[in-house]
């Protein structure tokens, strides 16, 4: 019976389909032809669908050291972000100076000005008057020395001077004595014969001393320089002194020099040697 039945479902297959079926055919091609499509849009997309990459080994006859890998330097980190500038807030305007106060300050600092020059001139006034009055000062001081100075000159001259006098009158008195020694009227001695030298002995002196004398300066006029020298019996000269400048301190030094260069006094005319006598020198005799 099973038998007869698949028999009879395989006829039925068989068979054309009933009236009716041009739709249900239609709607089979179509989902075939879908079916078909889909099945070459597949293809094509493996066919070009890239290949897969294949690596194969070669070997080197001779060994060979491998080249070291490449070391992959990292890429540098982003550099950051810049800091975000402050907001300046616009300033305001300053408000137009006021001319009034511009002109009370200039008139304000002039007059400051004129105050510190007038002090600073004052100073100076002060200062002058008394460099003035110091400097007049020292100038009356210089002058009262001056003037005492002159003053003890002009005694000390006028001691020299009147001493000097003196010396001539006793000399002129021994040289009269000895002159009247003899015994003639005008003697008033009562020794044989006068201590003092004899009228030419200051020439002879003069003689024996000017030769000595180291003078080539030029002088006006012909002044004397008086000089008191002393000197021992046996004519050794102990000491000499000026007297009476000459007013040339060059012709003074020079004549005593020349004085202690001759050392020995010459003898007069009796064989004695005056223990003082006062000679003057001239350059010009």
């Amino acid at each position: 019976m099973a038998v007869a039945g698949s028999a009879a479902n395989a006829h039925e297959l068989l068979l054309p389909p009933p009236g009716g079926g041009l739709v249900r055919g239609a709607a089979l091609a179509l989902l075939a032809h879908a079916l078909l499509f889909v099945a070459l849009t597949s293809a094509v997309q493996w066919r070009t669908s890239p290949p897969e990459a294949v690596t194969a080994e070669l070997w080197a006859a001779v060994p060979q050291v491998a080249a070291p890998r490449a070391v992959e330097t990292p890429a540098p980190p982003p550099p950051p972000p810049a800091p975000a500038l402050p907001k300046v807030e616009p300033k305001p305007e300053p408000a137009p100076p006021d001319p009034q106060i511009a002109i009370a300050k200039a008139e304000k600092e002039r007059a400051e000005r004129l105050q510190r020059e007038k002090a600073l001139q004052e100073q100076e006034r002060q200062a002058k008057k008394e460099r003035e009055a110091e400097a007049l000062k020292r100038e009356q001081a210089e002058a009262k020395k001056r003037d005492q100075l002159k003053a003890e000159q002009l005694a000390k001259q006028k001691a020299d001077d009147e001493r000097l006098a003196k010396l001539r009158e006793d000399n002129l008195k021994r040289m009269m004595g000895q002159a009247g020694a003899t015994g003639g009227p005008e003697s008033t001695g009562t020794a044989a014969r006068d201590a003092g030298p004899s009228k030419s002995y200051a020439g002879k002196l003069v003689a024996t001393i000017k030769p000595n004398i180291v003078f080539t300066d030029t002088i006006s006029g012909n002044p004397a320089a008086e000089v008191e020298v002393s000197a021992a019996p046996s004519g050794t000269i102990l000491a000499r002194r000026l007297v009476r400048s000459s007013g040339h301190k060059d012709w003074d030094d020079a004549v005593l020099r020349a004085i202690d260069r001759t050392g020995t006094l010459p003898r007069d005319t009796d064989g004695r040697v005056p223990p003082r006598i006062i000679v003057a020198f001239r350059p010009q005799e």
